[in-house]
């Protein structure tokens, strides 16, 4: 969902819509998850999604508020279900679902009001909580075991024994251990052209980002394309960076919130002790975008024809 600054023009897709064709789009990827790593992955989703939807009735109850249906939890309970390894304990899943909905959305005032997004706030109480649980990456179905000593391609110990072109086409279409809907890119790359195509989201966010992790990762001597395709930098880029209530609401504020999502991934991937930095930049920037809002300002229409009209 894109928000500018005034005037509007009223549309007919309403947020219930947005978020169930947002939804639509993630079943590439949730689609891969299956493929690639088994059945088991379906009762990690369903799980997330049961808790989430639970925990957001019971916060709405208990807020005294009517609860409507509008697949917010759903969506933040499956995204949150994607960045999580396959093998992933489904209680554990659960707790991060619930933390995810009832913590950072609800009581924070629900859709349209939460400061962080609750997918990288569930995310990282997961990975601080149980550090063990959340990267423990299995091999998908039909993988060539060419991974040593790794079982994470951002771990330093990784170690790649065939060619780079390899790398690249497992990377690419998925056939890489990792959380269980980050894999494909090709997948996560075609529904994010199906959000941007449906204007659900602003095309900005997801270039600046993916860019500026490829442009700094050059000028550091590493591989830009490797940074790119590993972890879960494409679909935070396309799914979580791009939430409208989190991120500014200017065009320019959206590239300098990108833009700081990528810094800090590359600075947390190659320098600090979190081998994701994805989940942390995002957090970070989501913290920064009242501040770039107060900054970036767009001047209202006519503004220039008043001031002329005064002055004179």
């Amino acid at each position: 969902m894109q928000i500018t600054p005034s005037p509007y023009i009223k549309s007919g897709l309403q947020v219930n819509r947005m978020i169930y064709l947002t939804l639509a789009a993630l079943l590439l990827p949730s689609g891969a998850a299956v493929y690639f790593y088994g059945y088991r992955t379906l009762l990690v989703m369903v799980t997330c999604v049961a808790a989430g939807l639970l925990t957001e009735i019971a916060s709405k109850k208990l807020r005294g508020r009517r609860f409507v249906m509008d697949g917010s939890a759903i969506l933040i309970s499956l995204l949150l279900a994607l960045t999580l390894p396959p093998t992933i304990d489904l209680w554990i899943a659960a707790v991060g679902a619930i933390f995810g909905v009832g913590v950072v959305k609800e009581a924070f005032g629900g859709l349209g009001h939460y400061i962080f997004s609750p997918v990288m706030g569930a995310r990282i109480f997961l990975g601080i909580s149980f550090p063990a649980e959340t990267s423990r990456f299995i091999e998908p179905a039909g993988f060539s075991g060419r991974i040593v000593g790794a079982e994470s391609y951002l771990s330093e110990a990784f170690t790649w024994t065939g060619s780079k072109i390899d790398l690249y086409k497992d990377m690419f279409f998925g056939n890489t251990p990792g959380g269980m809907g980050e894999t494909s890119a090709l997948l996560i790359l075609i529904a994010g052209v199906i959000l941007i195509v449906l204007k659900l989201i602003d095309w900005r966010i997801p270039l600046a980002f993916i860019g500026t992790v490829a442009i700094i990762n050059w000028a550091l001597g590493e591989d830009p394309l490797f940074q790119v395709l590993a972890g879960g930098l494409l679909l935070a880029a396309f799914f979580i960076a791009t939430d409208s209530v989190a991120s500014p609401i200017t065009r320019k504020g959206r590239i300098i919130f990108a833009v700081g999502c990528g810094v800090f991934t590359v600075i947390i991937r190659n320098y600090a002790s979190a081998p994701e930095g994805v989940y942390y930049a995002v957090l970070l920037m989501n913290a920064a975008a009242p501040l770039i809002d107060r900054f970036v300002k767009q001047k209202p229409q006519g503004i220039d024809k008043i001031t002329r009209g005064t002055d004179a």
